[in-house]
C-alpha cells in the first residue's frame, strides 16, 4: 500500500513539474504581447493625451492584466521617489518584477534599453524609440511561440513520462 500512494506521488509530482515548465512556456509569448500592448499604450498617453509618465504608468497598471501591471504600478511609485530620475525607477521596477515574469535575459535586455531612452528625448524621437522595442519584442514574441509550439506539449508529456520511469526504476 506504501509502494502504491509513493508512486501516485512521484507520478503527479512529475506530471506537475512538467505542467509548470509547460505553463512558463505558454505565458512568455503573452507577456510579450502584453508588454507590446502597453508600450502601444504608452505611445498614445505620450504623443495623444500628454500625460506625464508617472500618471501614464498609473494608468496603465489599472488597465493591464498581472503581472504586467505589477511592474508598471512598480515604475509609477518609482517615479513618485523624490531623488530618481526614469531611467532608474524603469531599471529597478524591472530588476523586482522579473522574477514574476517568463521573460528570458535577452527580451529583459531589451526592455532595460528602451528604459535608458524613456523621457530623454521629445515626443516624436520617443515615438520612435517605442516602436523600435515594439519591433524588437514583435521578434521575441514570435520566436518564443515558435518554441511554445515545439516544446510545450513534449514538455507536458516527459513530465508525466518521467513520473513512470522512477516508478519502474524503484519498484
Amino acid at each position: 500500500m506504501v509502494k502504491i500512494i509513493g508512486a501516485a506521488l512521484i507520478l503527479i509530482a512529475s506530471t506537475w513539474i512538467g505542467f509548470e515548465i509547460s505553463r512558463h512556456l505558454s505565458q512568455r509569448p503573452k507577456q510579450l504581447r502584453l508588454f507590446r500592448t502597453a508600450l502601444q499604450a504608452l505611445e498614445a498617453e505620450i504623443m495623444y493625451g500628454h500625460a506625464p509618465l508617472q500618471e501614464a504608468a498609473n494608468r496603465l497598471s489599472k488597465s493591464l492584466p498581472r503581472p504586467i501591471n505589477m511592474f508598471f504600478h512598480t515604475f509609477s511609485e518609482q517615479l513618485q521617489l523624490p531623488d530618481t530620475n526614469v531611467k532608474n525607477a524603469w531599471d529597478t521596477s524591472l530588476q523586482e518584477t522579473k522574477k514574476i515574469l517568463a521573460l528570458k535575459q535577452n527580451e529583459i535586455e531589451i526592455l532595460l534599453q528602451f528604459g535608458e531612452t524613456l523621457g530623454r528625448h521629445d515626443r516624436y524621437q520617443q515615438q520612435k524609440q517605442i516602436a523600435l522595442t515594439m519591433t524588437h519584442l514583435e521578434r521575441e514574441e514570435s520566436e518564443a511561440l515558435q518554441i511554445q509550439n515545439k516544446y510545450e506539449k513534449m514538455v507536458k508529456s516527459l513530465g508525466f513520462l518521467t513520473g513512470l520511469l522512477l516508478i519502474i526504476l524503484l519498484v
